[in-house]
C-alpha cells in the first residue's frame, strides 16, 4: 500500500469521477471501502460493493439481481447505436432466456475434452512467440507476448484467418474501453466504429462460414451457427454480438492475466524464486494472480425489487457496481490478503465472479496462464522488467499497456 485513504475520504467516493490516483492505484481504496463503506450509495444514485460476501451473493441470485443493462446502457451510449446493440445482445450483459441458450451452446463447445485439444496449439503458440523474443536484446511483454496468445487462441476458436487476425485487438480493446464508468466522445466514437467494423468483417466471415462449415467439434462459429447445444438457433443480431463478445471476454483479460503474472513475480523475487524450485505451484500461482491483481476489477447487477443491505435501502432498478478487486482482499475471507503469496490455499476469488453467470471460459483462460508463465519461466528465468512500464489506464480492467523487459 503506498498511501492509507482516511474515513472522511472514502465517504466522499465517486467512481464516476474518481480521485487522484486511483486509476493507477486503487488498492488503498478498496481496503477503504471495505473497511469503512462496503456499501457506498453514489452521487448519480448507484451503489458501490466491495464485500466478498456480498459479491458472492448476489452472483448467485439472478431472481433480484439482474445482468440485463438496456436501462443503464441506454444513456450512455444511445439506444441506436452500436455499442447499445453489442452490450445488450451479448452473453454477459444478458438475462435468461437468451444467456441460457447462448451459454449452452458455448459450454458445449468447452468441454474439458475440447480444451485438452487446444493445449498442443497453445504450446506451439506460445513457444513460437519465446523463439521470436530470444534474440531480442529488449522486448515488450505486452506487445511481444501477453496480447498474442489469447488473440490467436480465440482466432483458433472461431476460425478466423491467420492473415485476417490484425484488426482484433484494437477492436476488443476499444469495445471494452466503452464500458469504463465515465467516456470521453473519442473514447465512446472509437468503440461504435469499433463494433461496427466488427460486425461488418463477421457478417462476411459468417457468410463464408454457412458456405462452408468447419468442423463443429472444433469450430465454435460453425456450432454458433447450428445453434447445437442450446434450444434453437440464434438470430443474425445474436450470432454475431455473441462472437464480438468471445473475443472480448477472452483477449483482454488472459493478457491482463499473463501481463500481471509477469509483473508480480518480477515484483516478488521470493515468490518467482518459490515457483522456479517448485514447478508444481504454477496453478495455485495462478489463482494468486487471480486475486491479487484482478483481470477484471468491476462488475455490475441491477436490483429488480427494492433490497436492503447494512441498513441501507436499495430501490428497484438501481445499479450495482460490484467492486471483485476489492472483494478479493477482504480480510474476511483471505488471511493477509496484501501478501501475495502463490501458495494460498484456500484461495475463494472472484475474479471469474460467480454463479450462473461464472466466466465460460475459465479452464480456457487458465490453461492459458498456466502454459504462458511455466514456459516463459522455463526459458526465461532471469528476465527483468525495466523502467518504463505503462499501466492499462482503465478502472475496470486491470494490465498493462506496456511491459519493457529484457530476458
Amino acid at each position: 500500500m503506498t498511501h492509507t485513504v482516511t474515513r472522511d475520504a472514502i465517504a466522499r467516493f465517486d467512481l464516476a469521477n474518481p480521485p487522484a490516483g486511483f486509476t493507477d492505484d486503487p488498492f488503498p481504496f478498496y481496503d477503504a471501502l471495505l473497511a469503512y463503506a462496503p456499501v457506498l450509495p453514489q452521487p448519480d444514485g448507484s451503489v458501490l460493493l466491495s464485500r466478498h460476501a456480498d459479491l458472492d451473493r448476489i452472483y448467485r441470485d439472478t431472481t433480484l439481481y439482474s445482468s440485463d443493462k438496456k436501462a443503464a446502457f441506454g444513456p450512455k451510449f444511445g439506444v441506436d447505436s452500436p455499442l447499445f446493440e453489442h452490450h445488450t445482445t451479448s452473453l454477459v450483459f444478458s438475462d435468461p432466456p437468451l444467456h441460457t441458450r447462448v451459454r449452452k451452446i458455448m459450454t458445449s463447445a468447452l468441454t474439458p475434452r475440447a480444451i485438452a485439444r487446444m493445449e498442443p496449439g497453445l504450446v506451439q503458440t506460445v513457444d513460437y512467440l519465446l523463439d521470436a523474443m530470444a534474440s531480442k536484446e529488449q522486448v515488450d511483454l505486452i506487445e511481444d507476448f501477453a496480447s498474442t496468445i489469447p488473440i490467436q487462441i480465440i482466432g483458433n476458436l472461431l476460425d478466423v484467418p491467420m492473415d485476417e487476425r490484425g484488426p482484433l485487438r484494437d477492436w476488443s480493446l476499444s469495445i471494452l474501453g466503452a464500458l469504463e464508468p465515465t467516456l470521453t466522445p473519442a473514447q465512446l466514437a472509437e468503440g461504435q466504429d469499433a463494433v461496427a467494423q466488427f460486425k461488418t468483417y463477421l457478417e462476411d466471415l459468417v457468410r463464408r462460414r454457412r458456405a462452408t462449415p468447419g468442423d463443429i467439434e472444433t469450430d465454435v462459429l460453425t456450432r454458433l451457427i447450428k445453434g447445437d447445444g442450446a434450444d434453437g438457433q440464434l438470430s443474425e443480431i445474436e450470432l454475431l454480438q455473441n462472437c464480438i463478445f468471445i473475443l472480448n471476454a477472452g483477449h483482454e483479460t488472459t493478457t491482463n492475466l499473463i501481463g500481471n503474472s509477469l509483473a508480480l513475480l518480477n515484483d516478488h523475487s521470493d515468490q518467482k524464486q518459490r515457483l522456479l524450485d517448485q514447478p508444481d505451484l504454477i496453478n495455485p500461482c495462478i489463482e494468486e494472480v487471480l486475486r491479487f491483481r484482478s483481470p477484471n476489477q468491476m462488475g455490475n447487477r441491477e436490483t429488480t425489487a427494492e433490497i436492503e443491505i447494512d441498513g441501507l435501502t436499495i430501490p428497484t432498478g438501481t445499479n450495482l457496481h460490484l467492486c471483485m478487486g476489492a472483494a478479493n482482499r477482504d480480510p474476511a475471507v483471505f488471511d493477509q490478503p496484501t501478501h501475495f503469496d502463490i501458495s494460498r490455499k484456500p484461495n475463494r476469488h472472484l475474479a471469474f465472479a460467480g454463479g450462473p453467470h461464472v466466466c465460460v471460459g475459465l479452464t480456457l483462460a487458465r490453461l492459458e496462464g498456466r502454459i504462458a508463465l511455466s514456459r516463459f519461466l522455463a526459458r526465461f528465468p532471469d528476465y527483468h522488467i525495466m523502467e518504463g512500464r505503462q499501466p492499462g489506464g482503465r478502472i475496470r480492467f486491470r494490465g498493462y499497456a506496456s511491459l519493457p523487459a529484457t530476458l
